[in-house]
């Protein structure tokens, strides 16, 4: 297991000094955001990037992530030419050293939650999806201010991108993800970039948008559209976690037995009655997913890929983007970690 660590460039309050400092700490996860989606990333801001990272000590391995433009999703005739962008982005990370480039298929809205700061039972505040919040939202109508609803679509850009979706129903969705795939995994293997696909978050229609990526029978039937190492999974325990119908112990256990986890994203979350969802802290008693047991499967598969400590509370006092603060993030790294290292004294007999 590689231990690493989600980073939002510059601009980002928690500084990568202070990432550093986290014991086990192997490499920061990051992304060029300053580039309209679609377009290329060029060289320079990637090499500016990968020096800003090592010169802490630390690996720029994993991207999260190379957007994939909404004409490539709805497979309008303007696909190619992001296609042929994205192809130079994987070419170009892979020359700066980068294995693994995240990325996701969910049509219009990427994670997304229904408040930002609900203030939990010991005080500390977390994302939360709440479905009676969700049903008295409307996205054409509403303030679009919540993670994951993409602030730069004005209005009008919405209401017709919600129309060009109205002719893509989930058999759409899956072609055109074929289509693209067929594109880009020759390219990453020749680049020897493994592609990591992010679960939709949650993992279920929203606004009536079709959402593919969402359990065990979509998963194996997205890894066999390409079936190649390079044509992997980003495993997000929270996204596939938010849904009662998906067991995550199990499914982690059989795509890292495959080797088609390139990269682990792991949180917990708290199942509601009513199909809502509270994120957590990830110490196992706090949500409905068993982090030993996940890490367990990992460890009896022998998982050396990426692993990052995912969404946190805000705790502490601290201020900033919510979900990806420090100190939480940095409690799950650790938690995280001394499961690992438990583990390894275990299979080694050490008492």
């Amino acid at each position: 297991m590689k231990l690493s660590f989600r980073w939002y460039g510059v601009d980002d309050a928690v500084k990568l000094q202070y990432i550093r400092q986290i014991p086990s700490m192997y490499s920061i996860v990051t992304a060029i955001y300053d580039v309209p989606v679609g377009e290329k990333w060029s060289i320079e801001s990637i090499f500016s990037l990968k020096n800003q990272v090592e010169n802490v000590g630390l690996k720029f391995d994993v991207i999260e992530s190379v957007p994939v433009h909404e004409d490539i999703k709805l497979g309008l005739s303007t696909r190619d030419k992001y296609i042929a962008n994205y192809k130079e982005n994987i070419k170009n990370l892979s020359k700066a050293g980068v294995k693994v480039i995240c990325y996701n298929f969910m049509p219009v809205f990427d994670w997304t939650r229904t408040q930002l700061d609900k203030v939990l039972e010991d005080g500390s505040t977390a994302l939360v999806y709440y479905k009676d919040q969700l049903e008295k939202m409307d996205p054409l109508t509403g303030e679009l201010s919540l993670p994951g609803w993409d602030t730069s679509y004005t209005k009008d850009q919405l209401a017709d991108l919600f129309e060009k979706y109205s002719k893509v129903d989930e058999e759409v969705l899956w072609s055109n993800l074929e289509y693209f795939l067929k594109e880009i995994i020759p390219v990453a293997e020749a680049c020897d970039v493994k592609m990591a696909i992010h679960p939709d978050d949650p993992p279920y229609s929203i606004f009536g948008l079709p959402r593919i990526i969402t359990n065990e029978k979509n998963l194996d039937r997205f890894l066999k559209l390409v079936d190649n190492k390079y044509n992997g999974l980003t495993l997000c325990t929270g996204s596939l976690g938010s849904a009662s119908f998906n067991d995550v112990v199990s499914m982690v256990d059989k795509y890292s037995r495959q080797g088609r986890i390139h990269f682990m994203h792991v949180r917990n979350v708290k199942l509601l009655e009513d199909g809502s969802f509270e994120e957590t802290a990830h110490y196992s008693p706090c949500g409905s997913l068993d982090i030993v047991e996940i890490m367990k499967v990992l460890h009896k598969n022998n998982f050396d890929g990426y692993l990052r400590p995912d969404h946190g509370r805000m705790i502490w006092g601290e201020s900033g983007r919510p979900g990806y603060g420090l100190f939480d993030r940095a409690l799950g790294a650790m938690y995280i970690t001394g499961i690992w290292e438990t583990l390894d004294k275990i299979s080694k007999g050490d008492n």
